[in-house]
């Protein structure tokens, strides 16, 4: 039996559950699938796979992509995100740089955009 048997859950840290849910579910539109008080702990279901946010000391420290959306139109959901307040990255990378928030890279479009945690976030169109 190996890990790529089963589904992966992704676990995102925030220093602040009411504030990352305030974030999670009024700004993305998510509904809390399950909320663990005890644990400081919140699933919600993205696409029919799970992903976690629980409060912790460590929040804020990656500075990597942490989760990421395939999403069917790019510029729909950015314009859509935007309207709820969601600034997106701009980058000047080797390799990588964005135009309003869009990278266009071989066989893909992407953005990426932060939670109040600065736990960043991409969205991927393939095509």
């Amino acid at each position: 039996m190996m890990l790529s048997d089963f589904p992966i859950a992704p676990v995102l840290p925030v220093a602040d559950l009411a504030r990352a849910r305030k974030f999670y579910e009024e700004v993305l539109g998510f509904t809390p699938a399950q909320v663990y008080e005890d644990l400081g702990q919140v699933k919600y279901v993205s696409g029919g796979t799970e992903f976690f946010v629980y409060a912790t000391g460590s929040a804020g420290t990656n500075q990597a992509t942490t989760a990421g959306w395939h999403v069917d139109d790019l510029d729909e959901v950015m314009k859509d995100l935007r309207s709820r307040g969601v600034v997106f990255e701009e980058y000047d990378l080797p390799g990588l740089a964005t135009v309003n928030g869009v990278a266009e890279i071989p066989g893909a479009r992407a953005a990426w955009f932060k939670d109040p945690d600065g736990n960043i976030m991409a969205l991927n169109q393939e095509g």
